[in-house]
């Protein structure tokens, strides 16, 4: 965990990013670390976790993290949360939470109000478009003898 919050703390010193850093770890072993690189990249979805979990599958060749840990030093926002999910590692830990982000100007809660709403109701609005074909890719998904579940 030090690590992590080590890293979060030497992102923002060096002018590089935002406050946060993560690694990934599988049996005692630093696979691949992470900060957060929005502005530098351009990139809304290149938070520390994101970058930690992209690194960490390059390393291991593998869409999963299986048997690994992820440490990060904030409370991961809904994005991150999703992206530590698809990639199922054993755990995850965090430092500071995300009220310590919010007192910093990082306020996910927003995100988190808005999940649970319809579509449509969300402050950006979901709406459905061509429903009647949408389907389509997941028939063929169904029907695919070379595919690889995930």
């Amino acid at each position: 965990m030090k690590r992590a919050v080590d890293l979060a703390l030497e992102n923002v010193k060096s002018g590089a990013g935002g406050p946060f850093g993560a690694v990934v770890v599988r049996q005692g072993e630093l696979i691949a670390t992470g900060v957060n690189q929005v502005t530098v990249r351009n990139d809304p979805s290149a938070h520390a976790e994101v970058v930690a979990i992209r690194a960490a599958c390059q390393v291991l060749s593998s869409y999963q993290l299986n048997g690994c840990e992820i440490y990060s030093s904030c409370e991961p926002c809904p994005m991150c949360l999703g992206a530590i999910y698809w990639a199922r590692p054993a755990a995850y830990y965090f430092s500071c939470n995300r009220y310590s982000a919010a007192k910093a100007g990082f306020d996910d809660a927003f995100i988190y109000d808005e999940i649970p709403l319809a579509p449509e109701k969300r402050t950006i609005a979901g709406l459905p478009l061509l429903p009647e074909i949408g389907h389509l890719p997941f028939d063929e998904w169904l029907r695919a003898l070379n595919k690889t579940s995930y």
